[in-house]
C-alpha cells in the first residue's frame, strides 16, 4: 500500500470519528443519522452550544445559525413566551483525534513517532515473560549484537554452536573483511565471552597486540618473546613433560614419546627456516638420536639447550655415529652432520639471535583462564624471526593443550576447552611454509583436540600470495572446512568469489558490498564511522545468512583499541604544554621576548601565555 493511500485512510478515518463525536455530543443524540445538510448544520449547532466556557477563545463570536441569529436565541425567546426555561445538557468534551484535526491550521500529522523500544532479560522483565512475539535468530552462545533487520538479539560463537547447540559440525570460524570494519573487536567480545563459560583463551602470536590487554583483564598471563624482550626453549618439552612425569606409567611414556617427536617438528622447522628448504631425511634422524642421547644424560631438573645439541654433535658419541652410518670414518661423519651443525649455528648467531638459545623466559602456566604470546615487539621487516616465533609459540601453546587433556583422561584434572584466536592471517602464511602445514592440521583435527579456533584475515586473495601451489591450495581449504563464516564489508568482485565457496545469494552478496563503502565526503572528521563498521554477516553451511550490528561497550572499546598509535597520549600532550610553558616564561625572563624584563613591549606581558 503506498504512502499516499495510507494517508487518505487515515484521514478518512478521522472525518467519521470527528461525525461520530458530533453526534454523540449532542443532548439527547441517539446517533441516529439524519440525511442532507441539516445533520452537519445540527451537530454543529448542538457542539458549539454545549461546549464548555473556557472550551471558547475569549473574543471568539457566539456560534451562529444560518440566518446569522445567535445559536440557542430562538429557542430562548420561545421559553420566555411560555414561561419554562429547557433545563441545559450534560457539559461534554470535544473529541481531538489523535493525529490533529483534519483540515487548514488544524495541527494534522501523517505519521506517528513509533514508541520507545527497552530490551531485557527474562530476569530483569520475568512479569512481563512469555513475550508476545519470539525471535528467530539463534540465542546460543556469547552475545554478539542485534539483528540487522528485526533488531533482535543474536548469539554465537564456534564452540557453544559446536558442542550445544549442533548447528556447526567444525567448531572453527574465518572472519573476512576490509581493513577497519571491526573484526579483531567481534572475537575479542567471543573471547570474553567464552572466558566466563571457562573456555580458555589462546593467543598464540598477538601480532599488533590487539589481545593482551584483554588477557590482562581477565587475569590471564601475557608472555612476550622478542630480541630483548623474551625467548623460548624450543628444546624444553614444557606442560607435556611435566604431565608425563606426573601421570607415570605406560600413559606417561606416551606422552614423553609425544613430547619429544614435537620438539624434533620445531627444531626441523628453525633448521627449514634459516636454510629455506627442509631437512634431509639422515638429518632428522642424527637430531633425533642427538635428543635422546642429551635426555638420557641431562640431570634432572635441567633442560637441554640447542648449544648442547652443538657440544654432542662436535664429539660425535656413538649413538649419534651409529645413524650417520660413518663406519668408524671421521671424515665421513662430519661430512654427515656438518650441514646441520652450520644450520644450528645460523639459529643462534643469525637472523634469530638468542630468542632461542636459552632457557624459556615465562612457561605457560596450564592453569591460567586466558594466555597471549606477544610478539609485536618483532619488527615488520623481520620474518624469519616471526615466522620462528610464531612456529613455537603455537607448538608450546598446542603441547599445553594436549598436556590437559592428557592430565583429564587420567583423572588428574578437569576437562578444559580452549579457544584460539590467529588474527591477522596473512603474515604468518607468508612467513614459512610450516605455519600453513600446522594450521591446516588444527582445522582437521580440532574437534580431537577440544580446541576451537578463530582465524582472521582480509580477502580470500591472500592465500594467492603464498610460494607455492600446495600451500596455496591448503590455505584455500581453511574457508572451506570452517563451521562458522564471518564477513565484513568487501568488494563485490571479492564476495563473487566467496560466493562460489560459501554459497551467499545475490541479495547477501549486495548487502555485504555495500559495508565496503567509505563514509561521505560531508562528514566533519570527529566521530564519523565507515557504514559498514560493526555490521558482519554470520554464514553456516547453506542456510541464509544472518546480518548482524555490533555495538561495543566502553570497556570494550578500552581495552581492544586497534589504532593505538592513532590516539593522542594525553599525558605526553600536557608534558610537552608544561615544557613549553616553562621556555616561554624563561625566555620572558631574559628579556628575549615581549614582555620580559627591561625587554620590549612590556607593557603587553599579558598577552603571552603558555
Amino acid at each position: 500500500m503506498s504512502r499516499r493511500r495510507e494517508e487518505k485512510l487515515a484521514e478518512r478515518a478521522d472525518r467519521l470519528a470527528e461525525e461520530q463525536a458530533f453526534r454523540a455530543a449532542a443532548p439527547g443524540g441517539s446517533g441516529v443519522e439524519k440525511p442532507g445538510r441539516k445533520r452537519k448544520a445540527k451537530a454543529v449547532e448542538d457542539v458549539g452550544a454545549h461546549l464548555a466556557p473556557d472550551a471558547v477563545p475569549t473574543g471568539a463570536p457566539a456560534p451562529s445559525d444560518r440566518n446569522g441569529r445567535a445559536a440557542g436565541a430562538g429557542k430562548s425567546g420561545k421559553a420566555a413566551k411560555s414561561g419554562k426555561e429547557k433545563a441545559p445538557g450534560r457539559t461534554k468534551e470535544l473529541f481531538v483525534p489523535h493525529r490533529g484535526w483534519y483540515g487548514v491550521g488544524g495541527g494534522r500529522v501523517g505519521y506517528m513517532d513509533p514508541p520507545t523500544m527497552w530490551r531485557a532479560t527474562t530476569v530483569q522483565a520475568c512479569g512481563m515473560w512469555p513475550f508476545a512475539a519470539g525471535s528467530g535468530s539463534p540465542m546460543t552462545g556469547v552475545p554478539l549484537g542485534q539483528h540487522l533487520f528485526t533488531g533482535a538479539t543474536v548469539c554465537g560463537d564456534p564452540l557453544n554452536w559446536f558442542t550445544r547447540a549442533r548447528y556447526i559440525s567444525n567448531p572453527s570460524l574465518f572472519m573476512l573483511g576490509m581493513p577497519g570494519l571491526g573484526k579483531s573487536t567481534l572475537v575479542n567480545r567471543m573471547l570474553i565471552g567464552l572466558a566466563a563459560t571457562g573456555v580458555v583463551p589462546l593467543v598464540l602470536g598477538d601480532l599488533k597486540p590487539d589481545y593482551a590487554d584483554t588477557v590482562r583483564a581477565l587475569g590471564g598471563q601475557v608472555i612476550s618473546i622478542g630480541r630483548g624482550r623474551g625467548g623460548i626453549n624450543v628444546l624444553d618439552p614444557g606442560a607435556m613433560g611435566a604431565a608425563a612425569a606426573k601421570i607415570g606409567g605406560e600413559a606417561g611414556e606416551v606422552l614423553k614419546a609425544e613430547a619429544h617427536g614435537r620438539v624434533l617438528n620445531m627444531v626441523a622447522a628453525l633448521v627449514t627456516i634459516v636454510r629455506g628448504r627442509p631437512m634431509d631425511d639422515h638429518e632428522q634422524s642424527v637430531l633425533s638420536a642427538v635428543l635422546h642421547h642429551l635426555r638420557e644424560r641431562t640431570p634432572q631438573g635441567r633442560t637441554v639447550l640447542l648449544p648442547d645439541v652443538l657440544r654432542v654433535l662436535t664429539e660425535g658419541p656413538p649413538r649419534v655415529r651409529a645413524v650417520t652410518l660413518d663406519r668408524g670414518d671421521d671424515a665421513r661423519y662430519r661430512d654427515a652432520v656438518d650441514p646441520l651443525h652450520r644450520s644450528l649455528l645460523g639459529i643462534l648467531d643469525g637472523p634469530l639471535g638468542d630468542t632461542f638459545a636459552s632457557e624459556t623466559s615465562t612457561r605457560i602456566d596450564p592453569n591460567a583462564p586466558a594466555v597471549c604470546i606477544d610478539i609485536s615487539g618483532i619488527g615488520e621487516a623481520d620474518t624469519q624471526l616471526t615466522a620462528a616465533a610464531m612456529l613455537a609459540a603455537w607448538s608450546d601453546g598446542l603441547g599445553t593443550v594436549a598436556a590437559s587433556h592428557a592430565l583429564a583422561d587420567a583423572g588428574l584434572a578437569p576437562r578444559r576447552w580452549f579457544f584460539t584466536v590467529l588474527d591477522e592471517l596473512w603474515r604468518p602464511l607468508r612467513a614459512a611454509s610450516g605455519i600453513v602445514d600446522r594450521i591446516d592440521a588444527l582445522t582437521r583435527l580440532n574437534r580431537s583436540l577440544g580446541l576451537g579456533d578463530a582465524k582472521i584475515t582480509h580477502t580470500l586473495k591472500d592465500a594467492e600470495a603464498l610460494g607455492t601451489d600446495a600451500d596455496r591450495a591448503k590455505a584455500r581449504g581453511f574457508v572451506e572446512r570452517a563451521g562458522m563464516v564471518v564477513c565484513a564489508g568487501l568488494p563485490r568482485t571479492e564476495m563473487e568469489d566467496l560466493g562460489k565457496v560459501v554459497g551467499l545469494s545475490r541479495r547477501e552478496i549486495e548487502l555485504v558490498s555495500s559495508w565496503s563503502s567509505p563514509p561521505g565526503w560531508g562528514v566533519n572528521g570527529d566521530n564519523e564511522e565507515p557504514p559498514g563498521r560493526g555490521r558482519f554477516l554470520i554464514k553456516v553451511g547453506g542456510r541464509p545468512g544472518i546480518p548482524i550490528k555490533v555495538a561495543i561497550t566502553d570497556a570494550e572499546r578500552h581495552l581492544h583499541n586497534t589504532n593505538t598509535r592513532w590516539t593522542p597520549n594525553e599525558d605526553a600532550v600536557e608534558q610537552a604544554a608544561a615544557r613549553a610553558a616553562q621556555q616561554v616564561a624563561l625566555a620572558a625572563q631574559e628579556g628575549v621576548l615581549p614582555g620580559g624584563p627591561g625587554g620590549p613591549g612590556t607593557e603587553a606581558a599579558g598577552r603571552w601565555t603558555a
